[in-house]
């Protein structure tokens, strides 16, 4: 069986998503936790590490974690005192930081390292869920501040040829993120919209699939959807790292009642 991994962009819902009871429709937070834990079902073999691409870690440079065993980052605020309780003990990947900074440096992109990031909830919160033994090697990589698609395509490509080594790229974030339009049934339309486009983008051959998520701004409802777009920057990264390989929407469903999906490559 070939070690390739596929890669994939993950809603990651909100805060401590099915940890902690906040208000979330539970048949809303159970689907998406029902996807999670069959996710390992669709990989052809147990990943050697995992490398994330959080929508809550930006930087102005592209940036790897080196710690060997990384601490939680309870990056959210105001949930009960259970959410500040979680525990996702993974072992981190400093052998694997220093080859996606390799790979980024020969494609021309500058990096940097940070030895005291912890696991952000992008990160452990679907994978928690996904590999609740915490056994797998955990990488989180940055965005570049700026969020330019272009950039994030670009690293995506570099890093691509890490799925040969059995390496699992995940982007980790949500195909909508507006927190003013989360609880407004009016703007349900506009996730729905959005989301549309989204599915059909990511299943198109890949030239026309990236010259698309380039222009991602011209899509219906792109602005009500992201105000600002850092929870959809990792799936350049992850479309990137696909290179030609086509998309399929591996899970649909809403979080507070707006639409959302998951693309899985290869």
């Amino acid at each position: 069986m070939s070690s390739r991994m596929p890669t994939a962009f993950l809603p990651h819902g909100g805060g401590p998503y099915s940890y902690v009871d906040f208000g979330a429709p539970q048949d809303e937070v159970e689907d998406l936790a029902q996807y999670w834990r069959r996710f390992s079902e669709t990989l052809p073999s147990t990943p050697q590490a995992l490398l994330v691409v959080s929508a809550h870690w930006e930087e102005a440079r592209p940036t790897v974690m080196t710690s060997p065993s990384p601490p939680m980052l309870f990056d959210y605020y105001n949930f009960p005192p259970a959410a500040y309780e979680l525990s996702w003990p993974a072992p981190g990947a400093p052998h694997l930081a220093e080859r996606v900074r390799t790979q980024l440096g020969e494609a021309g992109i500058d990096t940097a390292d940070d030895g005291a990031r912890g696991f952000d909830h992008g990160t452990f919160v679907p994978l928690g869920r996904i590999f609740p033994a915490s056994n797998v090697p955990t990488l989180q990589l940055s965005l570049k501040a700026g969020l330019d698609p272009e950039e994030h395509l670009a690293i995506g490509r570099a890093i691509a040829p890490l799925r040969d080594e059995g390496v699992l790229i995940l982007g980790s974030g949500m195909s909508y993120h507006n927190m003013q339009g989360f609880r407004r049934p009016d703007a349900d339309d506009d996730a729905r919209a959005f989301d549309d486009w989204l599915a059909e983008v990511s299943q198109d051959e890949h030239a026309r699939r990236d010259e698309a998520l380039l222009q991602w701004e011209r899509a219906p409802r792109a602005r009500a959807c992201h105000p600002r777009e850092e929870h959809l920057l990792p799936l350049m990264v992850v479309a990137g790292a696909a290179s030609s390989d086509t998309g399929t929407i591996g899970w649909r469903g809403n979080v507070f009642g707006k639409t959302v999906s998951a693309v899985h490559f290869g």
